[in-house]
């Protein structure tokens, strides 16, 4: 199990007897968690009792509810329109959309510090590092017996995106603005660089490919990436699985294992030592639309802001493969129902759900922003074949979920995992540290975080 190497404040939000009560209180029994979803908090023999479930044939939905965004993928307008079509076909209900922060961080901790108070919103954002913790501090509902009350058709979904969010055989969260990173780049620097166009099969490819690149930018590293939390744990993963390394295995730290090690060392070798890859000051995608670099790493979302801002022709591929295969995780973020709000709201957020990730709007919001389509009818229906007919790049991502794996519980069930990986990896890029040593650290951290957070609760 994840041991603490060192005792100091985690700086996160800790679990009360409250949230643990509120948590219990959702289950009825126990189980075990799917293995595409969290790891599993209470026990066989808990004296936790369980709530009864609403009876939601007897509530009348709110006539208003709040939905806290940030617009993924410079989604505003078109959640907007979604909302308009929305409160058309059901005018008893308003919806209104609040931008509560800039990223997937700053709505997380805004819902944080609403916890208990009237400012809460009906509908948030639940990320991939984020909803867990909005579970086991009970600040979310499970949706299943909502969308059996609701008809909707959550076989439809696609199943690694809406188990991502399975827990105690529950759904806590539903897929909205979901995605992979992908392996985007430049086909006229390609083309003059004598490439294949195609993105490199594998890292081993890459290394081969970079001098040419290097040479046709002038002695510019080809490889742009970007730093920062909710992002550089994230897109390492592949490179850390492709190595046959992990951050965790459950809750067993895999930090200093040597595979782990060795992933960290190969990323400090391309940036400090091969100069086959820079890391962005501010924008990794706005510099390789700009022509800066030849290739980049972004999310799926980023895809529509790349091809409307790129002056050249931009190709996807799958991310590079390692010696132990190619991996890549899923992201992004589901929508939640906040626990603390009536049944009354909790219902209209619920219809408003099941109207934004209907077959329709999952098509509509992944032509405007290149996240996946969350559901099989819109991945194979009539507006995505025109999508992936007029511009093929949208169908990379979907066609990469072969590739997909569940993230380590280390970063993303851990509060404040991915923050404590986030430094360690910028130390090794920015200020050439060993990985040994920047993950030795990380671990140190994160062991604490889930010594004074999780641990008591399992």
């Amino acid at each position: 199990m994840i041991t603490p190497a060192r005792q100091h404040s985690a700086g996160t939000f800790p679990l009360t007897r409250r949230s643990v009560l509120q948590l219990g209180a959702a289950f009825s029994g126990t189980a075990l968690l799917a293995a595409c979803g969290g790891p599993s908090v209470g026990s066989a023999g808990t004296n936790l009792a369980s709530a009864p479930a609403h009876d939601w044939t007897t509530i009348k939905p709110a006539s208003s509810i709040t939905w806290w965004s940030n617009h993924p993928g410079n989604s505003m307008a078109t959640e907007q329109a979604i909302i308009d079509g929305f409160q058309k076909a059901n005018p008893g209900i308003a919806v209104n959309l609040v931008t509560a922060g800039a990223n997937y961080d700053e709505i997380a901790q805004r819902f944080q510090a609403a916890s208990g108070t009237d400012s809460l919103p009906d509908l948030v954002g639940a990320s991939d590092v984020w909803w867990f913790r909005y579970m086991i501090n009970g600040q979310i509902i499970p949706l299943d017996g909502l969308a059996s009350h609701l008809q909707r058709n959550t076989p439809d979904f696609n199943t690694i995106l809406y188990d991502d969010y399975k827990y105690h055989q529950s759904h806590w969260a539903i897929p909205y603005a979901r995605s992979t990173p992908l392996f985007y780049y430049n086909k006229s620097l390609w083309n003059a660089a004598g490439l294949p166009d195609r993105a490199p099969a594998s890292w081993d490819e890459f290394d081969q490919w970079a001098p040419k690149l290097t040479t046709t930018l002038g002695g510019a590293a080809p490889l742009g990436i970007g730093k920062g939390t909710s992002w550089a744990a994230w897109w390492f993963c592949n490179i850390l699985w492709g190595m046959g390394g992990q951050y965790s295995n459950g809750w067993d730290m895999k930090l200093e294992q040597p595979e782990t090690v060795a992933a960290g060392e190969y990323l400090r070798r391309l940036i400090n030592v091969d100069r086959s890859v820079s890391v962005s000051a501010t924008d990794s995608t706005a510099d390789f639309g700009a022509g800066v670099s030849a290739c980049t790493i972004a999310s799926t979302g980023s895809l529509k802001g790349i091809l409307t801002s790129a002056n050249f022709e931009v190709g996807t591929g799958f991310l590079p493969a390692g010696p132990q295969g190619a991996f890549t995780p899923t992201g992004g973020t589901g929508m939640a129902i906040a626990s603390g709000k009536s049944p009354e709201q909790q219902l209209a957020a619920g219809m408003f759900l099941k109207y934004l990730t209907d077959t329709e709007q999952t098509a509509t919001f992944s032509a405007a922003t290149g996240y996946m389509p969350v559901r099989a009818s819109a991945t194979g229906g009539a507006t995505m074949a025109a999508i992936y007919a007029k511009t093929p790049q949208f169908r990379t991502a979907v066609d990469q979920l072969q590739n997909a794996r569940s993230q380590d519980w280390a970063r993303a069930f851990v509060p404040s995992g991915d923050k404590y990986l986030t430094t360690a990896l910028e130390q090794i890029m920015l200020q050439d540290t060993p990985a040994a040593e920047a993950f030795r650290t990380a671990a140190a951290d994160i062991s604490t975080s889930y010594d004074q957070n999780v641990k008591a609760y399992l």
